[in-house]
């Protein structure tokens, strides 16, 4: 009983030490961690806790042709399929963790086989074959939380591991999105450039004519020549753009590069109303920040591990051995010990004091850079929130002035056919059209790529 009574009191002391104590998030403050998009002052005062980032991703991509790619990117993309592959590795590591609270048995020792026989001549006229099957089992007493902080560290390594394989998994969808749509503005620029280039070609043709009627001087016919090739080389350029993209986008989706199927920019249809949901959100739905917290938790083990190191190694076993050796005639019998060993660390030349104090900068470390991705989460938000306000405002006003110039070129060109306008109107009409066309196309891509933005910030990725 009094042996009972002192173990007792040695785990209630050990308790009170914080050994075995288990890791609690720390406060945090998410209160107006995201901005209002529309006010230069105010933050956003989120009511509902739905989010736009919990949406499916098919919910929120509802192209087939980018659907198909997606699935084909989360099927072979190289980062994620090694990043699954981290994932086994931990969970490999846990389950050796947890074997941890177990005995060890061996067979054999460091100056022993696993079972030997040998030939022993103990007396001329006759031959005795000796044995000998040694085994050891032993087990350390984890009375101090050393194994058990290590296995709780090695837990919140594999969660840790799991929340970058959703960051990859969610990088990897936003990155095929924002390929395909860059793809789909390209052709769109494309198409215009074209087509600009076919009305420049013929303003030049006109321009030759007018020449030869002597309407025009030749410094006219040279402006409307140089018109004509400045604008195949932005449809060169273009086509440039084009194949570069497919080929990185096919190595984003693992295959090699090939002409990428798609439908047209017009055809495209994604949510304009967007709920963030409230700041807090983005502590669980954030893998990033979820795997920085994960870190967190893991260095606050590892500080409980260095504490616990402190303590005496407790270690209990038993050997037992099956021969004959200690007589001349077979069979054999047992032989077993038992044993027990106590380890106080008193002077290791400072290497505890010095890994105690080192787990604690770590821990410190690991804080702020979870602090810090919290942070970088609101951010990102804000920022996907003004950018698709901005660039939705700014596609409006340029489908507006793309109408206007629309009707003015074909305004001026009339003007010219009837000599009240110069050559020089109508090349600056038809440059001022394309210059309006193409940044329409820029910015409804844009307005598309913050989409993608704000679902990816808000932690999507999701099945």
């Amino acid at each position: 009983m009094k042996k009972l009574m002192t173990m007792i009191s040695v785990v209630l002391l050990v308790s009170s030490c914080g050994l075995y104590n288990k890791y609690e998030r720390p406060d945090v403050n998410t209160t107006g961690l995201i901005r209002d998009a529309l006010s230069d002052v105010d933050t956003l005062a989120v009511q509902d806790t739905a989010s736009f980032g919990n949406l499916p991703w098919r919910s929120v991509f509802t192209d087939p042709q980018l659907q198909q790619l997606i699935e084909q990117g989360l099927e072979k993309n190289a980062d994620l399929l090694n990043a699954a592959l981290n994932v086994q590795m931990y969970e490999t590591m846990l389950r050796a963790a947890k074997l941890a609270f177990l005995p060890a048995v061996n067979l054999g020792n460091a100056q022993q086989q696993m079972g030997y026989i040998t030939t022993v001549h103990s007396d001329p006229s006759s031959t005795v074959k000796a044995y000998t099957f040694p085994a050891t089992a032993t087990w350390t007493v984890d009375l101090f939380g050393n194994v058990l902080s290590q296995k709780r560290s090695t837990q919140m390594k594999l969660l840790g591991m799991k929340d970058y394989q959703m960051a990859v998994r969610a990088k990897i969808i936003s990155g095929v999105a924002n390929s395909y749509y860059t793809l789909l503005m390209l052709d769109e620029q494309l198409r215009i450039s074209e087509d600009m280039g076919q009305m420049a070609k013929e303003t030049w043709e006109m321009m030759q004519l007018q020449y030869k009627l002597g309407r025009v001087r030749s410094t006219g016919v040279q402006s409307a020549e140089a018109s004509y090739l400045s604008t195949m080389t932005k449809v060169n350029e273009f086509r440039r753009q084009i194949r570069s993209t497919e080929n990185a986008l096919c190595l984003l989706i693992g295959q090699a590069g090939q002409q990428i199927p798609r439908t047209t920019l017009a055809q495209q249809s994604l949510p304009s109303e967007f709920a963030t949901g409230v700041g807090a959100a983005l502590l669980k739905n954030r893998p990033d920040v979820h795997n920085a917290e994960m870190s967190l938790a893991a260095c606050f083990h590892d500080v409980q591990t260095a504490r616990s190191q402190f303590y005496p190694s407790i270690t209990i076993g038993a050997t037992a051995n099956f021969s004959n050796l200690t007589g001349s005639s077979n069979p054999g019998k047992w032989t077993t010990t038992f044993f027990g060993s106590l380890l106080q660390p008193i002077f290791n030349r400072g290497a505890l004091t010095a890994k105690l104090k080192v787990t604690k900068i770590q821990y410190e470390q690991a804080f702020n850079t979870w602090q810090n991705a919290i942070l970088k989460a609101g951010n990102e938000v804000s920022n996907a929130l003004v950018n698709y306000n901005q660039y939705d405002a700014n596609s409006k006003l340029e489908a507006q002035r793309v109408k206007v110039l629309t009707q003015n070129v074909e305004d001026t060109k009339a003007l010219y056919k009837s000599s009240s306008s110069t050559y020089l109107e109508v090349l600056t009409a038809q440059t001022q059209l394309l210059t309006a066309q193409l940044n329409l196309a820029s910015n409804d891509f844009n307005k598309m790529q913050a989409v993608v933005s704000l679902y990816t910030a808000l932690g999507g990725g999701g099945k």
